[in-house]
């Protein structure tokens, strides 16, 4: 019988709470039904099977913590949205650590295609970098490069992995500095090849200099 009151998003609340407490991979069906007291058949009313309660747990992280970013966001630009939108990101994670660990997940594309938080987290990312003058594909790249500068911070600060008797507040302020100025002085695709070629031309005199004419033939 299922129990009075319980339905799909108490279930899935239950399941993120647990998350936080004790991590995304220690959240399965029969801990939670015996944190309602039921057996646990009866969440099989509300979710399929675990798989679909943990996607189910990402994406209303993904929810919260894009909707907390959009608020921060709002009105600003440039350094200012970057910083914003960074320490929304961070706070949340910081908080709600088994919520953000399920965000990580790899989900499939038939399990987010109705999930309007992904898109407006896409478009705030998008947003923010068009305001530096990004157009695609460096939209793409520099998205990727805040991804692996956020998640990478807060993923060591999460496992205690910064010692140094320096603050973590201001390292990551710091690298919010950094990325700031990096996103303000983005190398155009023109640089890009530029440098490509100089890579190429340095090695083909380091070849001759080291006993090799220019059309590889021994001196």
């Amino acid at each position: 019988m299922v129990r009075a009151g319980l339905n799909a998003a108490v279930v899935v609340e239950a399941a993120a709470a647990m998350a936080d407490e004790a991590g995304i991979e220690k959240v399965t069906l029969s801990a939670l039904a015996r944190r309602f007291g039921v057996k646990d058949a009866s969440l099989y009313s509300h979710v399929r099977n675990l798989r679909d309660l943990r996607v189910r747990v990402a994406l209303l992280a993904s929810e919260e913590m894009t909707g907390r970013i959009a608020d921060a966001v709002a009105g600003r630009s440039g350094k200012e949205a970057l910083v914003a939108f960074a320490d929304a990101y961070r706070a949340y994670a910081l908080a709600h650590p088994g919520r953000y660990e399920a965000t990580q997940m790899r989900l499939a594309p038939e399990e987010v295609v109705d999930s309007a938080a992904l898109r407006r987290s896409v478009e705030l990312t998008y947003g923010m970098l068009r305001a530096y003058g990004l157009r695609e594909p460096d939209l793409t790249d520099a998205g990727r490069l805040l991804r692996s500068a956020f998640h990478g911070f807060v993923h060591l600060e999460l496992g205690g992995g910064f010692n140094h008797s320096r603050t973590v507040g201001e390292s990551w302020a710091r690298s919010l500095d950094a990325l700031h100025v990096t996103l303000e002085n983005w190398p155009s695709r023109d640089d890009a090849e530029d440098r490509t070629e100089d890579r190429a031309e340095d090695g083909t005199q380091a070849r001759t200099e080291d006993g090799m004419d220019a059309d590889g033939e021994d001196r």
